[in-house]
């Protein structure tokens, strides 16, 4: 067999729930499907979709095995710092909901990219686009290979996975999801989006609900041990919030939320069409932003019952004074989560939580997929393909089905070959193409800023700023520190990932800002 362990670990029950669930995703997708496969239908959903249903689309957009995994990790072994980043998060939702989404709404655009076609010509939305295209491309399909880590510890219960293990969640994972997209379009992606959102909300819950059990502790006295000084008594306990250090080394500080995550939640929202498609599909551009202010909302509430996962996990794992039973905890770096998941979790539950994975991992894919083929499709093959004027219109080619299933199939391929080069003890390539999009994010907000509060800019300048904010990001990175800043500054000090954002941003948008207005190229001199 080729998976020997898996009925050992995962039992009939929970293969039924599994399937069940991999069913409902399917015919959801075929049950909002529509006849009309022109790519204004197609990706733009008739602008006829709830608000609700689209705010809860986004969360599910910006979830993945981040949030799922590492929060939980970050509240076990640290404490709730890591919820401030929510600050910049609401400051960045008010931005784009007020000065981005109105003026991109009206562009009448497939994508947000063809509003820089308007305002630099075709060579800039052609720029940016195959920025967005060639690192959500990356990104993404690396970010399936890393959701199916977790998800081949609790189907196969295997400490290091096989090919032929990762192979099979990679592709469970990419087919169904590559399925209800292709048949559904943004419309499904946003219905089944909806529901996974349900099913990851209920797995935490119902994990937090059967911890609590476990531990016999009241709410109040969890938070009362909780506030306690760690066990070591080097720390001040695991409910600490707030950071007022301005060390640049540290990521969850008050100033990393005010600066750097605005910037990093302005570009996620706003110039990255994975999740900027969501507000061209509402029905006006004032619902479009209540679907973008509400998902962050939504979106605090879900990662502080992940953190409270975390806390209740540490509890359970680090205090048996407590909870009067020695748990053995992870081995060899296991995720947390999973790993209390995988061990403790009876038949049923168990096959919820693998569900849980699942929903994760699509909904965050199937996004994905629909926005890449968008930006190829309108961004890409049309305007060189043709004298097409940017605009929504139903006249575009009757084949965006056909490029979803293409941008799945990449990503799964990608997806395979991470698995197949991946090496545990060097991550360094692996690193890299998860990151990637803060590379793309840089360059693509300074130019989008400019484009939108300014009249200045043209393509050249366009390309300059992409560029400009590619090398920052990459100049900021803690190797990259280590060779330049010594020579320099006499500091080997890292700088947080939350300013790269911070400095790249604002240099990308001096250089784009610094070219001369298109109107005024090549004018004769008066």
């Amino acid at each position: 067999m080729l998976f020997p362990c898996t009925l050992a670990i995962f039992g009939p029950l929970d293969c039924v729930i599994v399937a069940a669930y991999f069913l409902l995703v399917i015919l959801v997708g075929y049950a909002v499907a529509r006849k009309d496969t022109a790519a204004g239908e197609f990706f733009l959903g008739g602008r006829n979709l709830p608000t609700w249903a689209i705010a809860f689309s986004l969360v599910a957009t910006m979830l993945s095995t981040v949030t799922f995994v590492s929060v939980p990790d970050t509240a076990f072994a640290g404490d709730i710092s890591y919820l401030i980043l929510n600050l910049g998060g609401f400051i960045a939702t008010v931005i784009v909901a007020f000065l981005f989404v109105p003026r991109l709404y009206h562009a009448g655009t497939v994508t947000i990219y063809g509003f820089l076609a308007n305002r630099f010509g075709e060579p800039a939305r052609l720029a940016v686009s195959s920025v967005f295209i060639f690192g959500r491309m990356l990104s993404s399909g690396a970010r399936l290979f890393v959701a199916a880590i977790p998800l081949c510890l609790l189907m196969f219960g295997a400490k290091a996975p096989t090919f032929p293990e990762m192979a099979l969640a990679i592709l469970l994972i990419g087919a169904v999801g590559t399925a209800y997209a292709v048949k559904g379009g943004v419309r499904a992606v946003v219905w089944v989006d909806t529901i996974q959102l349900a099913i990851v909300v209920g797995t935490a819950i119902i994990s937090a609900l059967f911890l609590m059990q476990k531990i016999g502790l009241s709410l109040p006295e969890i938070f009362h041990v909780l506030a306690q000084p760690t066990a070591d008594g080097g720390g001040p306990g695991k409910l600490h919030l707030l950071d007022w250090s301005r060390d640049p080394a540290k990521p969850y500080t008050f100033w990393t939320a005010i600066f750097g995550n605005t910037f990093l939640m302005i570009a996620a929202l706003g110039v990255d069409h994975d999740l900027a498609q969501r507000f061209l599909i509402s029905k006006s551009h004032t619902k479009g932003a209540l679907s973008v202010i509400a998902s962050q909302f939504i979106s605090i509430i879900v990662v502080s019952m992940f953190l409270f996962l975390g806390l209740l996990l540490y509890i359970f794992y680090r205090r048996p004074d407590i909870v009067g039973v020695a748990h053995q905890a992870t081995e060899n770096g296991s995720s947390i989560y999973p790993w209390f998941l995988l061990h403790e979790l009876p038949t049923g539950l168990a096959g919820l939580s693998i569900a849980g994975f699942f929903a994760v991992a699509q909904g965050s894919l199937d996004s994905a997929m629909n926005a890449l083929a968008s930006s190829i499709v309108a961004d890409v093959y049309i305007p060189l393909k043709s004298s097409y004027s940017p605009g929504f219109s139903r006249d575009l080619p009757r084949a965006p089905k056909r490029t979803v299933a293409a941008v799945g199939a990449s990503l799964c391929l990608f997806a395979l070959l991470c698995a197949w080069t991946y090496d545990p003890q060097n991550r360094t390539l692996l690193d890299f193409v998860l990151g990637l999009m803060s590379f793309a994010y840089t360059g693509m907000l300074g130019v989008f800023l400019t484009a939108l509060f300014t009249k200045r800019g043209n393509s050249t300048s366009v390309f300059a700023a992409l560029i400009t904010g590619a090398v920052t990001v990459a100049l900021l990175q803690d190797r990259a520190v280590e060779a330049w800043m010594p020579p320099l500054l006499g500091t080997t000090q890292h700088i947080a990932w939350p300013w790269w954002m911070t400095v790249g941003t604002t240099l990308s948008f001096l250089v784009c800002v610094a070219g001369p207005p298109k109107r005024s190229l090549g004018s004769p001199p008066k």
